[in-house]
C-alpha cells in the first residue's frame, strides 16, 4: 500500500524532524481515538487527539490532548489566556483548520494557531497524531511536535 505524503508531513520534512508515517484501518462509524488505539496496537494514553477551540479573547486555538480524555473548557481557558472558551462546530472545522473530523492534525491547518499539549505527552518516547487525513497517523517525538507547533504545555484536564 502506497501512503501519500500529506501536508503535515510535508512540513515536517521542510523541518527536517523524524517522524514515521503510520496506516490504519479506518472505521467511519467510530472515528474516535480509541478506535485509532486499537488499530495501532498502542496504549490510548500515546494517540492523542486534536481539538480546535474559540476562546473570548484569542480567538481560534488548538489543544493536543490524550485520546481518552475530555477536556476541561475552563482549564483551556485558563491555558490559553481566556475567560471562557468553547469547541468550534464540526460544520466549520474544515473551512477553518484545513481538516475534517477524524483527521484534524496539529500541524499544517490554514492558519497558525496557539497550540497547548497536554503535559503527559512527556512521558512517552513518541506519540502519535493525526497526519491529515483519514487512517494515517504520525508518529512523532513529543519535543518535534511542540518545537514544529510552538506548543505550549499544560497541566489539567479536569479540575
Amino acid at each position: 500500500m502506497k501512503i501519500h505524503k500529506t501536508n503535515a508531513a510535508r512540513l515536517l520534512d521542510q523541518a527536517k524532524i523524524t517522524y514515521s508515517l503510520i496506516p490504519y484501518n479506518v472505521d467511519e462509524s467510530d472515528l474516535c481515538a480509541i478506535h485509532v488505539a486499537e488499530q495501532l496496537e498502542e496504549p490510548i494514553e500515546q494517540v492523542f487527539k486534536t481539538l480546535v477551540l474559540h476562546g473570548d479573547k484569542s480567538g481560534y486555538f488548538v489543544c493536543v490532548i490524550p485520546g481518552a480524555e475530555e477536556l476541561d473548557l475552563k482549564v483551556a481557558a485558563k491555558a490559553s489566556g481566556n475567560k471562557s472558551c468553547h469547541m468550534i462546530l464540526m460544520k466549520d472545522l474544515l473551512s477553518i483548520t484545513g481538516y475534517i473530523r477524524g483527521a484534524c492534525s496539529p500541524i499544517g491547518m490554514k492558519k497558525k494557531f496557539p497550540t497547548y499539549i497536554h503535559e503527559t505527552c512527556n512521558n512517552f518516547e513518541f506519540i502519535y497524531i493525526s497526519a491529515g487525513q483519514r487512517g494515517l497517523q504520525i508518529k512523532i517525538a513529543p519535543a518535534d511536535l511542540i518545537k514544529i507547533t510552538e506548543a505550549h504545555i499544560f497541566y489539567l484536564l479536569s479540575e
